[in-house]
């Protein structure tokens, strides 16, 4: 059952779906400037895909919403979705602001860089802009969730036990791959030539993402947290699809990071996809099978209300 879609949902859905059109053109554009070369997230048509998978996402399901088409499942993934750009944003203005305050080895866009001198280009100023409408669309929709009237049979909630320690694991789980980087230069084995001995030499790679300074370790831990508290409250949001939205949020984050992860990591020989990144693909698709079982769900314990 569908009761009336207020406007302030219907306005939730246009700025969801305009987040994910600013974010799909801010792929293509330069991203940062860092040392004088030019960074760009898009060099190819993999890449493309990689980059346009979240914003393809939150288009169609904000358009869904607009339209007034099932309102709690769009709401619940503008909640996710802007719960977890709220550090994303935070890391974002980090790299393009803060980041030559204490200069480190990174890895962007699969390019070993170091951050002695970053200048902003269009794509981070187009990343930032829709980072922050996916924030406002969040703000909007926990505010627009109780005017919204979308109610169902209960068919789902026998297995929302079972759907909540599931997403636990891959909350927590998830958060601790997030701590390490996705991607990163490999250590290099060297042989000594006197005694033929041979060491192995950690290379310097991304900083961890809780070991970074100011407001990419505030982004980090809020990320973090968010991602986890998405997880353990996702599969209690009702109706059904509510809860499906909420997963969806959390799975279109999870495989977004692991292919961008893994793009950084075939691009070239110097940076390689990490066992994090790995987990993180794994995850993903275990929060997207949560995602198709909450979907596909049916139980006849519960009458449906006429």
């Amino acid at each position: 059952m569908v009761g009336p879609v207020p406007l302030l949902a219907r306005v939730v859905g246009a700025l969801l779906a305009l987040a994910g059109l600013v974010a799909a053109i801010a792929a293509f554009p330069t991203y940062l400037v860092v040392g004088g070369s030019a960074v760009a997230p898009v060099s190819g048509p993999v890449d493309a895909l990689v980059a346009l998978l979240a914003p393809a996402a939150a288009v169609v399901v904000g358009a869904g919403l607009l339209l007034g088409r099932v309102p709690r499942l769009g709401l619940a993934y503008a909640a996710v979705t802007g719960a977890l750009a709220v550090g994303r944003l935070l890391i974002e203005l980090y790299e393009g602001r803060g980041s030559t305050t204490r200069p480190a080895v990174e890895v962007l866009a699969g390019e070993r860089v170091v951050t002695s001198s970053v200048d902003i280009g269009t794509g981070w100023v187009l990343g930032v802009v829709a980072l922050s409408l996916a924030v406002l669309a969040g703000v909007l929709a926990m505010v627009a969730w109780g005017r919204t009237v979308m109610e169902d049979g209960g068919t789902l909630d026998p297995l929302r036990p079972a759907l909540a320690g599931c997403a636990v694991v891959v909350g927590v789980a998830a958060a601790l791959c997030l701590a390490l980087p996705a991607a990163d230069v490999p250590d290099r084995v060297v042989t000594d030539p006197t005694t033929g001995l041979e060491t192995v030499v950690a290379g310097e790679g991304a900083q961890p993402l809780l070991e970074r300074p100011g407001l990419a370790l505030l982004g980090g831990l809020l990320l973090a947290v968010a991602l986890l508290l998405c997880a353990v409250t996702a599969p209690s949001l009702r109706p059904r699809l509510g809860a499906v939205g909420g997963l969806l949020g959390v799975t279109v984050f999870l495989l977004a990071a692991a292919l961008t992860g893994w793009r950084d990591g075939v691009r070239g020989p110097a940076v390689d996809w990490t066992l994090p990144g790995v987990g993180l693909l794994v995850l993903g698709l275990a929060a997207a099978a949560l995602t198709v079982l909450a979907w596909r769900w049916r139980s006849g314990s519960a009458p449906v209300p006429r």
